[in-house]
């Protein structure tokens, strides 16, 4: 049975889970009445323990991580839940009813402490402390078992729904880059034969940076050594300190550069395809970093390049995976709306964002 106490405990309803108090606290409630088709806050809680419950039997689950605290340049992709939810159903409304009716089941938020990444880099004081906070009036005893930071809840959630529904499809809302580790980690578990697809613009491989093992810098490294390296295949890279062959004879994993994507996107997605049979991938997980696409149509972002993908390739790409492999999941990381440097900039890369991410669900409930 799916433990609904203890996720409502680790979640908050979809849009909830930034904290506010006073400045944006009545667009997030407009934002949670939208979503839920839901007069007031309890109304809204209500549906959302409804859904929870419904995960048990869930073709795919939406969970939206609203962490930053593992970027780098710039912040602001906590803020990208919220504004793609609400770019959902103004503009993809049907289709996304559509998508529950198929089996979608949004499990909210992870409620984000901003200032913590994972649990494994707190004091024992620390995570006490923000424990009472998060989990008032339980036992100490209940408080020390469950985790604070949002990696380490995003992860041990995702465990909760799929240890009853092994395969459910996760689909995750970031977050800078690091809020995809604990969904690949939890995947993983269930999914033998897992491999990923990242479309980004960086390599994300150091072992750590800065001493941080868990960052939007290092999740890829840390995923190649739990899917296995072959099983990662990266798109549209352009911005290293290295060049591919180094990457691939180091880290063993597969490249496609930017360059050589936009030179043949027909080959390009034939060679992803061979490589992820020729690895023995039994599923995929889809990850993609807004700043794979090209800085022209999406500039919100912490680290935006040009060269980069065009869309239309990004989403013949998720649409193939789907179809040839079958997805685990997939995600849409690292867009921050309110950092953009054109204008229009903001409301262009979250509409293209919501785009992939409708795309990415409907795939993953439509593929093999």
């Amino acid at each position: 049975m799916l433990p609904v106490e203890t996720l409502s405990r680790l979640l908050r309803p979809a849009g909830g889970g930034v904290h506010l108090v006073s400045t944006g606290k009545a667009e997030q409630l407009a934002l949670q009445r939208a979503l839920y088709g839901a007069s007031d806050e309890t109304e809204v809680a209500a549906r959302w323990r409804a859904d929870l419950a419904r995960a048990a039997s869930a073709r795919a689950v939406l969970l939206g991580i609203p962490s930053d605290a593992g970027g780098g340049f710039q912040r602001g992709a906590n803020l990208a839940p919220a504004a793609l939810r609400a770019r959902l159903v103004e503009a993809h409304g049907p289709r996304l009813s559509a998508a529950r009716e198929a089996g979608l089941v949004d499990l909210g938020d992870v409620f984000v402490v901003p200032q913590l990444l994972h649990d494994e880099m707190l004091s024992p004081a620390q995570r006490e402390a923000t424990a009472a906070a998060l989990y008032p009036g339980l036992p100490a005893a209940e408080r020390a078992a469950l985790p604070v930071s949002p990696l380490s809840i995003a992860r041990r959630a995702l465990e909760l729904v799929l240890a009853v529904n092994p395969q459910a499809r996760v689909i995750a809302l970031g977050g800078d880059h690091s809020t995809a580790w604990p969904v690949v980690e939890a995947l993983a578990a269930v999914r033998p034969g897992l491999a990923i697809v990242q479309v980004d613009a960086h390599t994300d491989l150091l072992p750590e940076r800065l001493g941080v093992r868990y960052c939007f810098g290092t999740w890829s490294f840390h995923a190649s050594r739990l899917v296995g390296p072959a099983r990662l295949v990266q798109v549209g890279i352009r911005a290293s300190g290295h060049d591919r062959s180094y990457w691939e004879r180091t880290e063993g994993v597969r490249q496609l550069w930017a360059e050589e994507v936009r030179a043949d996107p027909v080959a390009a997605l034939e060679a992803i395809v061979a490589q992820l049979r020729g690895a023995g991938a039994r599923s995929v997980y889809f990850s993609n970093d807004i700043d794979g696409t090209d800085a022209a149509h999406a500039d919100a972002t912490g680290t935006p390049e040009p060269g980069g993908l065009e869309p239309n390739f990004v989403t013949a790409l998720v649409r193939r995976l789907a179809t040839d492999v079958g997805l685990a999941g997939g995600d849409i990381m690292e867009v921050a709306p309110l950092v953009a440097r054109s204008t229009g900039g903001g409301p262009r890369t979250v509409a293209l964002a919501a785009g992939y991410l409708m795309e990415t669900i409907e795939a993953s409930l439509g593929g093999r």
